[in-house]
């Protein structure tokens, strides 16, 4: 059975990884769009610019990042056409979300890989 998963985009490319796409909004510094070997990158999918900057990785405001970053995802009809495509994506292979922040237990990934699960299982509620 095909998963989501997550990684940092610094880490080493497993085969296991399936369709890898990058969803931060800002490319990764250090490395390669050849090295990165990525599907494709889904900038849209990210937070936005704004609620990126206010929550700059500070643990203590990870609670209500991730609430409003999900209220972002719940609005955005592009986060909604990502979800179709990663259901369809699925069927083949696994999905692997790459994002390049050094917290891999504090950032946006986790909360786009929950997102995304509820969104394929038809558990989210559309605010569009």
């Amino acid at each position: 059975m095909s998963e989501i998963k997550i990684k940092r985009i610094y880490q080493p490319i497993d085969d296991s990884d399936g369709f890898r796409i990058l969803v931060d909004r800002l490319w990764a510094r250090g490395i390669s769009k050849e090295a990165a070997e990525l599907y494709e990158w889904q900038k849209e999918a990210a937070p936005t610019a704004g609620l990126r900057k206010w929550f700059d990785h500070d643990p203590g405001k990870f609670n209500d990042f991730s609430s409003a970053y999900t209220a972002e995802l719940d609005r955005n009809a592009f986060a909604r056409q990502f979800a179709d495509e990663c259901k369809e994506l699925l069927k083949q292979n696994n999905v692997t979300l790459l994002y390049a922040a050094k917290d891999e237990s504090c950032n946006h990934a986790l909360i786009l890989k929950k997102w995304l699960e509820k969104a394929i299982a038809g558990e989210v509620q559309s605010c569009l």
